[in-house]
C-alpha cells in the first residue's frame, strides 16, 4: 500500500495567504513558481480571461493528480491570482476596464517542474479544448516587499480597501511599485458577495 505525503501549502505560506482582515502588513514575498497567462480588457465581459482561468484550473488539477500518482505527493491547488495594471493607470480611477491589462496565474509547489508542466498541459489539452492553453507560462515570480490585506466583501466594494492599502505604504514613507495583485480567496459561484475573502498585495520600495 503507497503511503500518500500531504502538503499544505496555504498552511506552509500563510503570511502570503491569509493577512488580518482589514489591517495592512508589510511581508516580503518569496520568488514562487507560477503558471500564468497574459491578457487584456475586461474581466467581466473578456471571452480570453474566462478561457484562461478554465486553462489554468484545468492544468493545476492535471498536475496535482499526476504529482499524486507519480510521487505519493498530495497537496490542494492553490487559488486564483491575478496581477492588474494599464499602460495609464488613470484607468483604474475612471474604470476604463477595457484598457486594463492582467496577468492570471495559480502558484505551483517548489517540486514542479518545467517537464511535469509541459506533460499536465498536453494531457489536459488532449480531454478539452483549452484555447488559452496555447499562451499559458511557467515562470518564476519574484515579488519582494510587499503591502497587504484582506478584503472581505464583493469585488466591485474593493475600492475604500485599497484606499487604506495606499494610505499605509504612503505614510510609511514606501513608494508603490510593480503590479497590483490580488488573490481571490473565495468562490464567486459558491459563496455570498459579502463573505468573499480577496488578498490586496502591492509590492513597495
Amino acid at each position: 500500500m503507497t503511503t500518500i505525503s500531504k502538503v499544505d501549502l496555504k498552511k506552509e505560506l500563510k503570511e502570503l495567504y491569509f493577512p488580518p482582515a482589514q489591517r495592512v502588513s508589510l511581508v516580503d514575498v518569496p520568488a514562487l513558481n507560477y503558471l500564468m497567462i497574459d491578457g487584456k480588457g475586461d474581466p467581466n465581459t473578456s471571452q480570453a480571461y474566462r478561457e484562461s482561468i478554465e486553462a489554468l484550473y484545468s492544468v493545476s488539477f492535471t498536475l496535482k493528480f499526476a504529482v499524486k500518482k507519480g510521487q505519493g505527493v498530495d497537496y490542494a491547488v492553490m487559488p486564483l491570482e491575478g496581477l492588474w495594471w494599464a499602460d495609464d493607470m488613470t484607468a483604474f480611477a475612471t474604470g476604463d476596464k477595457m484598457a486594463w491589462k492582467w496577468t492570471s496565474m495559480m502558484m505551483q509547489p517548489s517540486f514542479i517542474t518545467a517537464a511535469l508542466v509541459d506533460q499536465a498541459r498536453e494531457q489536459a489539452a488532449g480531454r478539452r479544448a483549452l484555447p488559452a492553453n496555447a499562451h499559458m507560462r511557467f515562470e518564476r515570480y519574484h515579488e519582494g516587499l510587499s503591502a497587504q490585506i484582506m478584503h472581505i466583501g464583493p469585488y466591485a466594494d474593493e475600492g475604500p480597501t485599497i484606499e487604506k492599502l495606499h494610505t499605509f505604504i504612503e505614510r510609511s514613507g514606501y513608494k508603490r511599485r510593480g503590479k497590483h495583485h490580488k488573490i481571490y480567496l473565495g468562490d464567486p459561484r459558491r459563496a455570498a458577495p459579502e463573505k468573499l475573502k480577496t488578498v490586496l498585495r502591492q509590492p513597495v520600495f
